[in-house]
């Protein structure tokens, strides 16, 4: 059973037992161990996963975080579980906090067995955060969620990959949520912002008052828009019609593919996408700025020094319903099929002993 797999297993067992999980320590064994095991750590083995980690803390003598987590032999990652139900956001996190500025772990794990936050010290070196940079549910996440999990599996875990992105994926979710606070009931700052583009008067309290619903209006028809946009193209692809084409101005494509000037050369999202991960787990075999994209007609290329006697790896994407990566050994390459981004992390080895070829 693959990462994924094992994930949805986990939640359907959470959907269905979460009611009866009463306790804290119920919650751990019901929830939390096979999610720490479903990452690839062995939570027999006291050697990685150590229960009931102690360490004191000035004045605190013998406090105890649930479990810390070690990675070559060093606490990498402190986690601290919580009842399940219990409302993460509400919770008193001084213990974590202690234990986070007296170990060499750069990670911890706020946890109720549904919902996982992820800390880290992004603000103050050895002073853990107090807003999380990542936060994943186990009853309701994406796929673009899995991806950002993947990087905590035992077999992928590289500090310095997850430290790198920790940053943006902080700010972008908090953001997001603010965003959405805006949808739901706009600010009067906002309201502000776009009421001034549209009317030229000063923003009076009567201004305000005649403009707030039809904000809130305006942003709900947006949203609604942009969501049949998006219904109206699935149904088109369902259908057996060609998918929207995306310009490849209008996504963040990396480096070397930007410069295609054929307009028949469509990047994906899922390019991109593809592309960050095989970046993300050669980074420590050679240099991240070294990997490159190209996009082309029949499969987008991964090259070393943007060398088509490079290669890296291939993206054969252009399929609706099959997906092939390409893997090479020395100049042949083999296509093997994956059902989904995710699958990539399976073939770490095999992209990290190609990358080492090109070392100089």
């Amino acid at each position: 059973m693959d990462f994924p797999d094992r994930i949805k297993a986990l939640a359907t067992r959470a959907e269905k037992q979460r009611a009866s999980v009463q306790t804290e320590e119920a919650c751990k064994n019901a929830f939390v161990m096979p999610f720490l095991n479903a990452l690839g750590f062995d939570v027999f083995n006291p050697e990685i996963v150590v229960p009931e980690f102690t360490a004191d803390v000035g004045l605190k003598k013998g406090e105890k975080v649930d479990y810390a987590i070690k990675i070559g032999g060093k606490i990498s990652v402190l986690v601290e579980c919580k009842g399940c139900g219990t409302n993460l956001a509400t919770t008193h996190m001084s213990q974590l906090y202690r234990y986070f500025s007296v170990t060499e772990a750069r990670f911890a794990i706020l946890t109720n067995g549904i919902e996982y936050w992820f800390f880290s010290d992004l603000d103050a070196p050895n002073k853990m955060d107090q807003r999380p940079f990542f936060q994943f549910d186990l009853l309701n996440h994406r796929s673009d969620d899995l991806v950002e999990l993947q990087k905590f599996r035992c077999e992928h875990f590289d500090e310095s990959v997850i430290l790198s992105t920790a940053s943006n994926l902080k700010y972008s979710s908090a953001i997001k949520s603010e965003f959405l606070k805006e949808i739901a009931q706009p600010s009067e700052e906002f309201m502000k912002i776009l009421v001034s583009r549209v009317f030229e008067g000063s923003f009076t309290q009567k201004v305000k008052e005649k403009f707030a619903p039809l904000v809130g209006a305006a942003i709900r028809d947006a949203v609604r828009d942009m969501v049949n946009e998006r219904l109206t193209s699935a149904l088109e692809v369902s259908s057996g019609a060609r998918p929207p084409v995306v310009p490849v101005s209008e996504i963040a494509v990396p480096q070397a593919a930007a410069a295609t000037a054929d307009p028949e050369v469509v990047t994906t999202e899922e390019e991109v996408e593809a592309f960050h991960i095989i970046k993300a787990l050669v980074r420590s075999t050679i240099k991240a700025e070294r990997i490159v994209m190209r996009d082309a007609k029949s499969y987008c290329a991964i090259l070393v020094d943007d060398n088509n006697r490079r290669p890296l790896a291939r993206l054969h994407f252009n399929s609706k319903s099959i997906k092939y990566l390409g893997l090479f050994n020395g100049k042949d390459e083999e296509r093997i099929k994956i059902e989904r981004l995710e699958d990539i992390y399976g073939y770490a080895d095999r992209l990290q002993q190609t990358a080492s070829a090109y070392l100089e």
